[in-house]
């Protein structure tokens, strides 16, 4: 299949040198209103994914997250929060109570989904993937807590991990998620160039 023929089809061509079975975007998850959703439409995004609870320490995080979405979706970011109660029974909420919070005290807007388990014999395929591997600063193991942050470059590759005491606004975050932005446009604009 073509390049031009998979952009109309809506599926992204293969990139070489990328092992798709690692690909953290080859997943189909729920979205919070139960549709189900092929994360490949993230293709070519950067993206962090953030497992997220309502009742955590570390909740006001949310409106970081939200002011980063605001501030670089334009660009190419995407956030997407996976609810989790595995951590106290910090996200004891329906989808709806869940949609309701996150607007009403923060204004979310990014993406939400269903409620997955990050852990354990249950842990959903994608966490499986994200905790299996050796990222950096945080390495590969299974999740200690609410929103832990995993950057996925435009190809899908995990390229950094970070626990949840580090702020959406950290600057080592915030400098590996601006060199992933940057790195798609100087190839949009090579592209561009070229024709």
């Amino acid at each position: 299949m073509t390049a031009g023929l998979s952009s109309l089809l809506g599926c992204a061509p293969p990139v070489k040198g990328i092992k798709q079975d690692q690909t953290a975007l080859r997943f189909k998850m729920k979205s919070l209103a139960g549709e189900e959703v092929d994360l490949s439409k993230y293709q070519g995004q950067v993206v962090l994914i953030v497992n997220v609870a309502s009742k955590c320490g570390f909740t006001g995080q949310y409106e970081q997250l939200q002011a980063l979405h605001e501030k670089h979706s334009a660009r190419g970011l995407a956030i997407l929060g996976f609810p989790c109660n595995q951590f106290l029974g910090q996200e004891p909420g329906s989808a709806e109570e869940i949609q309701s919070f996150c607007r009403t005290n923060y204004g979310v807007t990014f993406d939400l989904f269903a409620k997955v388990d990050v852990k354990g014999e249950n842990a959903c395929a994608l966490y499986r993937l994200l905790t299996s591997l050796d990222t950096q600063p945080k390495g590969a193991g299974k999740i200690g807590w609410n929103f832990e942050k995993f950057v996925i470059d435009r190809n899908g590759m995990v390229v950094a991990r970070f626990g949840s005491s580090t702020q959406p606004d950290d600057p080592t975050m915030l400098a590996i998620i601006e060199r992933e932005l940057a790195a798609g446009e100087s190839l949009v604009q090579s592209s561009a160039v070229g024709r």
